[in-house]
């Protein structure tokens, strides 16, 4: 059996999944069927780690080393618009980042090397909760994710819209941003609309803070590290002839370092400080960092790359290819064991070239064989005798 004969159950189960997607840490019923299917395959299953997250071990041989591979599982709540017979039936929830995809993806190459693998050591299937707000990962890692499943590296692999199908690509250091919440709270002073020396507007106050963040990325940081700070929200209490005398803003920073991000976050509060001091009045500043920087190690990287080149031509491995500013909660697996992240194409064409988060996205069925096929390779080129 290859895994391209996997291709109809695979999809099968990914259409499942996709009518059926379910929001961070209430991935009950995927969570079921993921274990029911590893028992189904003869891997030993322990479900419930980090709330839904689940977990399947497979030993071969006598071999003393490990490798985890982790796929994550929950959904996003977005009004699904495509059309197509297995679209979600669950009203303002669907996959629309594939998640889908990589469960099933995971479960074949599990299917596959429970039958007929050959690797001399043992096997870590991660299924991950809650990817999407960051905090699956961590949980299952304080639930003791490597104290009772320890592996010597780690990877995880995301579908990209828009690359090639059947390609794969990586690199050593900083694949994915870190994710960074700020909140500015300025508290000035409202009054008339029509005398406005008598109060401080903070309108005013806050655009102005708005225009000088967009100073930290071109202004302030090194032009060659890369980073991001976005407003996305700016709330007041203002009204019809009364200047407000509060104001809220929100937003978002990315960073592809630890560096850049304390960069980022200093330089926010400096300049809000400064702003706020010339017009007399004071704000406070939150910044929560959620994800971190995806950090690939070398070698990992290397031995990843390695088997995509056993499954495909060399000219569909890129093995450096640019660093991306989205986030991605693999990051915090990554920071406790050696660890590298793969991106895989989704298409070039049609819903699979859709962007990440789109209510018309969808997972690309051509893309489970070359996922699953990586998966297996990997396995045995790393605990091969």
């Amino acid at each position: 059996m290859k895994t391209s004969d996997l291709k109809d159950v695979m999809t099968e189960w990914r259409r499942d999944f996709h009518r059926h997607p379910e929001l961070g840490f209430s991935e009950h019923r995927t969570c079921a069927k993921v274990a029911e299917l590893l028992e189904d395959f003869g891997v030993d299953v322990y479900p419930g780690v980090g709330g839904t997250g689940v977990v399947g071990v497979l030993q071969r041989g006598n071999g003393t080393r490990s490798i985890g591979l982790r796929a994550d599982m929950d959904a996003l709540p977005i009004h699904e618009v495509n059309e197509f017979d297995y679209k979600s039936e669950e009203q303002g929830v669907m996959h629309a980042c594939g998640h889908d995809g990589h469960t099933s993806m995971l479960l074949g190459a599990a299917k596959h090397l429970a039958s007929e693998g050959q690797f001399n050591g043992r096997v870590v299937f991660i299924f991950q909760p809650n990817e999407e707000h960051g905090l699956g990962a961590d949980a299952m890692i304080k639930n003791g994710l490597f104290d009772r499943f320890d592996v010597d590296e780690i990877y995880g692999m995301h579908n990209m819209p828009g690359m090639a199908l059947g390609t794969f690509a990586s690199r050593a250091g900083s694949m994915t941003a870190s994710e960074s919440l700020f909140e500015i709270e300025i508290t000035a002073r409202g009054g008339h609309a029509a005398l406005p020396h008598m109060g401080v507007d903070a309108i005013l106050v806050a655009s102005q803070i708005v225009g000088a963040l967009q100073s930290i990325v071109s202004r302030k940081l090194d032009p060659g590290k890369n980073g991001v700070v976005s407003v996305t929200e700016f709330i007041t209490d203002g009204k019809r002839n009364v200047l407000p005398g509060k104001a809220i803003l929100k937003g978002d920073a990315r960073a592809l370092t630890p560096q850049i991000n304390q960069a980022i976050e200093a330089n926010m509060r400096q300049l809000v400080e400064g702003i706020c001091q010339a017009h007399g009045i004071s704000a406070t500043v939150s910044y929560d960092t959620l994800f971190p920087p995806t950090l690939n190690a070398q070698s990992v990287k290397d031995a990843a790359m390695r088997a995509a080149r056993l499954i495909v031509d060399e000219g569909a491995v890129d093995a450096d290819c640019e660093a991306k500013l989205f986030s991605e909660d693999f990051a915090h697996m990554a920071a406790a064991r050696p660890g590298c992240f793969v991106l895989t194409g989704n298409g070039t064409e049609g819903s699979n070239a859709r962007a990440l988060h789109s209510a018309d996205y969808d997972f690309n069925d051509d893309a489970l064989v070359p996922g699953s096929s990586f998966w297996v390779s990997l396995v045995e080129q790393q605990l091969g005798d």
